[in-house]
């Protein structure tokens, strides 16, 4: 539009470049404060969520439907699972680290769930899982356990916390693109925030 002075990409910050409404990623700084928080308090629910929700980087309905059955075996918790996303109705597959299966494990102990429960019921609505909304209200206690504003971070901010920590350790937005369990690179561009100054600075690094 004539007439209307934009801004100069160089004078326009990263945290301002975000795409429209989304929340920040966790540093691993966080990450371990906020672990160490919920272990000190005996938060056995809220630790084995807060795990699973990184290691899966799954949507929150997704998470939250997620049975027993869906990460135990009868030879233990698995290291990997694979689940039918409900937004998409694509398959996608995500790791279960040690210290998430040291925290499932836990839970599970403490809870005495079966494997057809739900991974994580209601504790007000029997026969249900924990709600979105809940979740989302647990996300705001975690970020404020480590002074973070729980406007500038929601659930989103668990699911893209490891993908965006492995995006700028590799630039490979392939990968990123299957964790995220994305049917278009586009889409992990835009979900990551990606911009034309992280592919030159990654253009930059490579020498011929």
């Amino acid at each position: 539009m004539l007439g209307v002075c934009l801004p100069s990409a160089t004078h326009v910050s990263r945290a301002s470049r975000r795409p429209t409404g989304a929340k920040l990623a966790l540093k691993p700084l966080h990450v371990w404060g906020i672990r160490i928080r919920l272990q000190v308090a005996l938060r056995y629910r809220d630790l084995a969520l807060f795990d699973l929700a990184l290691d899966s980087k799954l949507r929150g309905c997704d998470l939250l439907a997620l049975r027993v059955r869906d990460v135990l075996s009868a030879a233990g918790l698995k290291s990997r699972v694979m689940i039918l996303q409900r937004k998409t109705g694509r398959p996608v597959q995500f790791e279960i680290t040690e210290q998430t299966r040291r925290s499932l494990g836990a839970w599970l102990e403490a809870k005495d769930l079966k494997a057809e429960d739900w991974l994580f019921p209601s504790r007000s609505k029997p026969g249900a899982h924990l709600g979105v909304r809940q979740y989302a209200r647990l996300v705001d206690r975690w970020v404020t356990l480590v002074g973070l504003d729980p406007a500038q971070y929601g659930t989103h901010s668990l699911r893209r916390t490891k993908v965006s920590l492995l995006y700028k350790k590799t630039g490979n937005l392939r990968a990123c693109q299957l964790l995220m369990g994305h049917t278009k690179l586009e889409s992990t561009v835009r979900y990551l925030g990606v911009e034309v100054d992280d592919a030159l600075a990654l253009s930059e690094s490579l020498e011929l």
